[in-house]
């Protein structure tokens, strides 16, 4: 099962610059986007819900803003759109898809801001979403998410760590809470299948050429609660695929039936 996650920084734009040629040439089973920045009714049919897929859509009460969408070649069980917590959920954050096996949440989390205005909001969805996951661990739920988390955990996670000491985005606070979602059970997947990897990052500033000089920063992941590590087979990084100022990044995951032993 391919899963692909990717902020594209306006759904529509992203598709000015190839979004639907690119879909059709992956074709992933399930994609989480994020920053959609549109509503469903302000797209053509084949955006809206492309050939072979079904969609889902969290959109933000600002226009042009924020908004997250799952598009499904494997439709799930049920979904619920939002955490339940209208502070958050006005402003199109979060879709929460069951498949079954796993529980899967697409997330776009808070930027901070430039003048940090915004930190506190974002730790408190960061704190309310862990809260959501650790719930459905709790019922005995198997969790998959995925998202622009909007922090770099490491060192290794960004190429200008000692200037960014005091941006949003690599705060001790923002960083720590990463911490406690690994202490919670959780996996960085990407890291654990590639745990000395440098200059591997998800997101580029428009400005100063950042991309092609890859000044960049690894804010974009798949999370997997620990029982499922035994069913991940790889999780990448595309910095290859343009459209946004974030890149793809994906998780194959092994279908039930091929972790299981043979009795």
């Amino acid at each position: 099962m391919e899963l692909y996650s990717w902020n594209v920084n306006g759904l529509r734009a992203a598709n000015r610059k190839g979004f639907l040629a690119w879909l059709t040439a992956i074709q992933p089973d399930v994609l989480g986007l994020q920053e959609t920045k549109c509503s469903p009714d302000q797209l053509d049919e084949t955006l809206r819900q492309p050939p072979g897929y079904e969609t889902y859509w969290a959109s933000a009460e600002k226009k042009g803003y924020s908004g997250v969408a799952l598009y499904a070649r494997r439709p799930p069980r049920s979904v619920q759109i939002g955490l339940g917590i209208p502070e958050f959920d006005r402003e199109g954050r979060t879709i929460v898809a069951d498949y079954g096996d796993f529980v899967l949440l697409n997330a776009y989390f808070p930027n901070g801001g430039r003048d940090l205005s915004r930190v506190p909001f974002k730790m408190a969805y960061c704190d309310a979403f862990l809260d959501y996951c650790n719930s459905l661990r709790a019922a005995g739920r198997s969790v998959i998410f995925c998202g622009d988390v909007n922090t770099a955990h490491r060192e290794i996670d960004l190429a200008r760590p000692r200037q960014n000491q005091k941006s949003t985005g690599f705060l001790p606070q923002e960083r720590a809470w990463i911490d406690k979602v690994i202490a919670n059970g959780y996996v960085d997947a990407f890291r654990a299948l590639h745990p000395d990897r440098t200059d591997a990052y998800t997101w580029w500033t428009y400005i100063t050429n950042a991309r092609a000089r890859n000044v960049g920063w690894r804010i974009d992941y798949f999370f997997v609660s620990q029982d499922l590590m035994p069913r991940v087979a790889a999780a990448e990084i595309h910095p290859g695929v343009y459209g946004s100022d974030h890149c793809p990044v994906s998780l194959s995951l092994r279908e039930v039936e091929e972790t299981e032993e043979t009795p």
